[in-house]
Order: C-alpha cells, then structure tokens, then sequence
C-alpha cells in the first residue's frame, strides 16, 4: 500500500507539478497555468497589478492581472506559460464536493520549491474572509501540510483531478480549499474572460448590532431587536438615492434579518435590487435600493 501511495504520488508531482507556479519574488504564494498564458492563484497574493510568476522549469516572467475577484479571493493573471500544460478544474457538482476521508495532493511551489503534500478532507461547508472581509462560503477543510507560499496551489485527487484551490491554513494542521464546484468554475470563466467581479456595494458605514441596541437604549428607544446602525451615508451611493440616512437601523434585506454585516453583504449579491427594513427612531418603513451598475472597488458595506 505504500509502494501504491508512493507511486501515485509522485505520478501526480510529475504531471501536475509542472503547470504549477510560485507568485512573487519571494515565493509568497503558488499558482496553476489554467489555459494558454493564464494563470489562476489567490487574489491574497498580490500585492500590485503585477507580479513575478516563476515556472516548474525555472523561468521567471512578469504577470498583470487579467480578471480578478479579490472578495472571492481570487485572481486569473496574464502571463507567458510557454509549454507548461494547463490543468482543468473537476466538474464537481455544487451537493457533492469531496467526502470527508478522501484522499487528497496538494501541491505548490512556495518560495520557488516544489512541494506535494499528503492528506484527507477533514470536513465540508467551511467559510473563510477575503481580502476585503467578505465571507466565501462552501470551502472544504483538508489536513495536506501546506508551508507558507502555498495559497493559490492546486488540491488533486487520487485521479489527478483539481477538486480545489488552497486559501488558508486554520488552526494546526487544517486548511481550506475553495472547491472546483459549478460557481467556482462559472467564476473562473469569468476572470479567464478578462472580466473582473465588484461586488455590490450599499455606500454605508454601520454599527454592528450590540452597538445599535446600545445607542438605541441611550436615547431612550427600547428596541433590543437586531439590526445594523447606519453612521454614515455616501451621498452618491445606492443608499442615499433610496432614502437611507445615518440614525436608521437596517433590521431586514427582504426577508432575512440583518443579525451581522455579512448577512447585508449577502443580501447585496440577490439581484438587481434590495428591499431594506428601515427603523427610523420609533418608526418602521422600507425602501428599495435600486443597482443600476456595478459599484467601483472598495470596503464591504
């Protein structure tokens, strides 16, 4: 069995590992060629429209953004890939992603060196932050050792297919990889497109929900119910074309109650417009915020 785990092993290093990559000049994180002159790795890795992408054979070129997502996490760079192969993400079906027990390689190239690491998915549904603090839903937990450098590596299993994309390490000796579902792979299509994602945004700073109550019961409004505390309102954003003002708690996105700000984020993502709840002093309204067209780069509201 362990001549068998040793052969499948360094099959996969063989083959795979030559279309991965290391990011950075330092080998801050790893990378995989996902078709000709397009690479695919962690938006996390960035630090600049540019960077330096380093090849299995050595090579060193300079990479620009081609398509990005950066609240997802993720980033499709335009660089030459010479005869490095591309590898194809699994068509995993969005109810069947790996199964806890199942046997998976992660590769990378962190810090220029070759890597391939062995484990088992440990668990499923994980949720981990983007860069900007958006929550990403759906990732797999896996125990593949990964050392710095290794974000953005591909995840095979046992039949060389790329089941996943490695984020973040959590906890000791766990780590998550975003999954080769049909929204990860409808995003990636997306970026290899040249088209980058902007969330929505509503163009409020608020007040999370202890906070709300608290302000609330100051001036003597009774209401423990959750909400979020509008503190402030961009005069030119969504928001403040609907009606929304600083002092209003948004309690509710269409039918979802407004615990926390990533209930809003999500809320934001449904559609072309949102139905907020608004409690303005002791009196209920709601107001529709209308997105006529994709919000600029920026903070999650």
């Amino acid at each position: 069995m362990l001549e068998e785990l040793q052969e499948t092993v360094g099959r996969l290093a063989t083959e795979a590992g030559a279309s991965v990559v290391s990011i950075g000049r330092n080998g801050r994180g790893s990378g995989f060629v996902v078709g000709p002159d397009r690479v695919l790795t962690s938006a996390h890795n960035l630090r600049d429209r540019t960077v330096a992408v380093t090849f299995a054979d050595g090579r060193a070129e300079q990479g620009a953004v081609h398509g990005d997502d950066h609240d997802g996490d993720l980033v499709v760079l335009d660089v030459p890939t010479g005869e490095a192969p591309a590898l194809a993400l699994a068509e995993l079906d969005a109810d069947a992603p790996p199964a806890v027990g199942t046997a998976v390689v992660a590769l990378s190239r962190g810090g220029h060196r070759p890597r391939a690491t062995v484990g088992f998915v440990s668990g499923s549904d994980r949720a981990f932050r983007g860069p900007r603090g958006r929550v990403v839903r759906g990732a797999v937990e896996h125990t593949a050792p990964l050392a710095r450098g290794s974000s953005g590596g591909p995840v095979l299993d046992a039949d060389g297919r790329v089941v996943g994309v490695n984020t973040h390490r959590v906890g000791d000796g766990f780590y998550l990889a975003r999954v080769s579902d049909p929204a990860l792979r409808a995003r990636v299509d997306e970026l290899l497109a040249g088209r980058s994602v902007r969330r929505r945004l509503l163009g409020v700073a608020v007040a999370p929900p202890e906070v709300a109550g608290r302000l609330r019961r100051a001036v003597g409004l009774d209401d423990d119910r959750p909400g979020l505390l509008v503190r402030a309102v961009d005069d030119d954003g969504p928001a403040a074309a609907a009606g929304v003002s600083e002092g209003d708690l948004l309690v509710a996105a269409g039918d979802t109650a407004l615990a926390s700000v990533d209930d809003l984020a999500a809320a934001l993502d449904d559609g072309d417009e949102v139905t907020l709840t608004v409690v303005r002093g002791a009196d209920e309204r709601t107001v529709t915020v209308s997105f006529s067209a994709p919000a600029p780069p920026g903070p999650a509201a």
